[in-house]
């Protein structure tokens, strides 16, 4: 079974990308259960107040999601998951106090034990313009209120950790030029780029002619 993982800050596209390969590769399709989380809307409105209880609903029910795929997936060729379960801490440090997060992390260490790790994650990086533009488009109520001083310090500890990030094979987007709905042939390139053998341990991808350029950066 390969498992494959998109991840990405708000607004990047994981879930569109997610929903085209597992299409393509008749895997099955781990999204992310954001609309369950009956704080979240709360958390926008008041960050400092609700910021605990939405991080430790989203670890507990990532965790969940996780175990059930060790139990029932044997039976995929292909998973393919919309987040990776560390994007919780990532979110956390951003979010949480101190004390806060020294209890969630003696939390997160435990239940991190029992995850199964990625074959590939595909990190979509998105410049905050961007991501406000997609966040606007798909109307979320609850998101209205994401600032462009929050995105900026999402997409500067998503760059962060990813340019570090070495427990899986990695494939790195720029998102600035691409957008799958438009161009959903883009899928072939990352489909190779999955399956290349031999394959680098970290993959920046350009798009071939004439489909629009999206060249890949670091984490600057």
């Amino acid at each position: 079974m390969s498992y494959i993982t998109i991840e990405g800050p708000i607004g990047a596209g994981k879930t569109t990308l997610a929903m085209l390969l597992a299409e393509r590769l008749g895997g099955k399709l781990l999204l992310e259960e954001y609309e369950e989380n009956p704080f979240l809307a709360e958390f926008y409105a008041d960050r400092q107040r609700y910021a605990f209880q939405t991080q430790l609903f989203f670890l507990l029910s990532r965790f969940r999601q996780q175990q059930a795929l060790l139990q029932t997936d044997l039976f995929y060729e292909n998973v393919i998951s919309d987040y990776l379960f560390a994007k919780d801490r990532l979110f956390a440090s951003i979010n949480l106090g101190a004390d806060e997060l020294a209890l969630y992390d003696e939390v997160e260490r435990t239940l991190g034990r029992a995850i199964p790790v990625p074959d590939v994650v595909i990190y979509l990086q998105g410049s905050v313009p961007k991501l406000i533009q997609a966040i606007q488009k798909r109307g979320r109520t609850f998101e209205g209120s994401i600032s462009s001083d929050y995105l900026t310090q999402v997409v500067q500890t998503y760059n962060d950790f990813f340019f570090h990030y070495r427990a899986s094979r990695l494939i790195v987007i720029d998102t600035e030029q691409v957008d799958y709905q438009i161009h959903p042939e883009l899928v072939d390139v990352v489909l190779d780029a999955i399956y290349r053998n031999p394959a680098p341990p970290v993959e920046y991808l350009t798009a071939p002619k004439p489909v629009p350029m999206f060249a890949l950066g670091a984490s600057e």
